[in-house]
């Protein structure tokens, strides 16, 4: 018997952990560094999604350790209405990497909070209610980020928020609208907000996107699609949320992955990639919107909000990002894994599409490229291959579409952790046309 099947432990799990979706992994994780994870028997898993698609700076990284233990020491949390430098400090040098109109900032926990507190501001400052998002979205688990979430979980929990409406996600591998035999996304958004407008009581809020919708299935939006969707919410006096939680602080090869459209939200979230691991999320907004907000009685007052020492944590973060050129290093990691992925996909037919930006990938695995046919077996049997031979895969599976793979390993990961997940990936994939 391994270790990893020690029967206390697992006794332990089945009787006093809730379940709270999907499968736990046959194994015992003890440690982790760098771009490994290792079990309880010491195998290193080299991990291509940075744990929760957070750890941009690998796992354990010094100078996080280093925060930790400084601030564990000295100055850990505080009463919600108390500042310390490392809030103040960690606001100046966010808004500093951001275009003007994004000039304030809330520091909380998590993703989905940070999306509560967006769409609560959005709500109190255009005096509406309504929130539009993406039909593939994931914006979160808690009352309204749940409201606004439509790829999982909506399903025996009674009704959503009044007002939550859903438009097509722009998916250009599976186009609905095509002109010419080329995927028309300006007419399927102008659809889109036709319905919106048809059902909406004139009371148009926000609309909340993801740049990338990452649990849709790594749909990266086509450009010149967010100019145009700002445009729609301008035209209705509703506020764009984007929320970067995936995609923000480097992942997409530049900082931001709305850089690339030169579209700046009106409100912008970030939480997984900021604190690198760690709990800490940001919702962002401008000097006016904020005031706007406040006049009318802003309320977000939560346990860990302006906490120190995740604050302490982000700071770092963000000057460990610029002082080791790691959105560059994105780019070319980038270029390399999108590569090694080509490679596979000229080998086999299972893989229908790759998609993405940066260090956040996709492939689509199919049962054949002309039908786009989704084959979820596959998927699934590459997943514990994947495992099998000490890779950590993530595989999304969503009705209409095949197992997609999301990639993501660290900003940090190496040319040689590269090649070595692109080659288990490939042993994977051809253990499953063996059987």
């Amino acid at each position: 018997m391994t270790k990893n099947h020690e029967p206390h432990f697992w006794n332990n799990a089945r009787q006093h952990l809730i379940r709270y979706g999907g499968k736990f992994e046959n194994l015992i994780i003890e440690r982790a560094k760098g771009s490994f994870i290792y079990d309880a028997d010491g195998r290193p898993i080299l991990d291509f999604t940075s744990g929760q698609m957070s750890a941009v700076l690998g796992h354990c990284h010094p100078d996080i350790s280093h925060v930790i233990a400084e601030y564990s020491r000295n100055l850990d949390h505080l009463f919600s209405g108390m500042l310390s430098r490392p809030v103040v400090d960690l606001a100046a040098a966010l808004t500093a990497t951001l275009p003007k109109g994004l000039d304030k900032a809330i520091f909380l926990s998590t993703g989905a909070e940070s999306n509560e507190a967006a769409i609560r501001m959005a709500k109190l400052v255009t005096g509406k209610y309504e929130v539009v998002s993406f039909a593939q979205s994931w914006h979160g688990m808690t009352g309204a980020a749940a409201s606004a979430t439509y790829s999982a979980g909506r399903k025996g929990v009674g009704p959503s928020a009044v007002g939550s409406f859903a438009i097509p996600t722009p998916f250009p591998y599976r186009p609905r609208f095509e002109k010419n035999g080329v995927y028309d996304w300006a007419a399927e958004l102008d659809y889109a907000f036709d319905l919106v407008d048809r059902q909406s009581t004139g009371n148009l809020a926000a609309f909340i996107a993801e740049p990338i919708l990452s649990s849709g299935g790594i749909i990266d939006l086509p450009i010149g699609y967010l100019a145009a969707l700002k445009q729609k919410c301008h035209e209705r006096e509703m506020l764009l949320i984007l929320d970067e939680a995936q995609t923000g602080v480097g992942r997409t090869g530049l900082m931001y992955a709305f850089e690339r459209d030169g579209v700046v939200p009106d409100i912008l979230t970030l939480s997984k990639t900021l604190g690198a691991g760690l709990p800490l999320a940001a919702t962002i907004t401008s000097a006016e919107i904020e005031e706007k907000a406040h006049e009318r009685g802003y309320l977000f007052y939560t346990t860990h909000v302006s906490d120190p020492l995740p604050a302490a944590v982000g700071l770092k973060v963000l000057e460990i990002v610029k002082r080791d050129r790691l959105v560059e290093r994105a780019r070319i990691m980038g270029e390399r894994l999108e590569a090694g992925l080509q490679s596979l996909q000229q080998r086999y037919e299972c893989i229908g599409d790759i998609r993405g930006r940066g260090l956040l990938l996709g492939i689509e695995i199919v049962k054949d490229r002309a039908s786009k046919e989704a084959d979820n077996d596959r998927g699934e049997a590459i997943t514990r291959e994947c495992m099998n031979l000490g890779l950590s895969m993530n595989v999304v599976q969503l009705p209409g579409m095949g197992g997609v793979f999301r990639i993501a390993p660290p900003l940090t990961v190496s040319e040689e952790e590269i090649d070595l997940g692109i080659n288990l990936l490939g042993k994977a994939i051809e253990k499953t046309y063996k059987r």
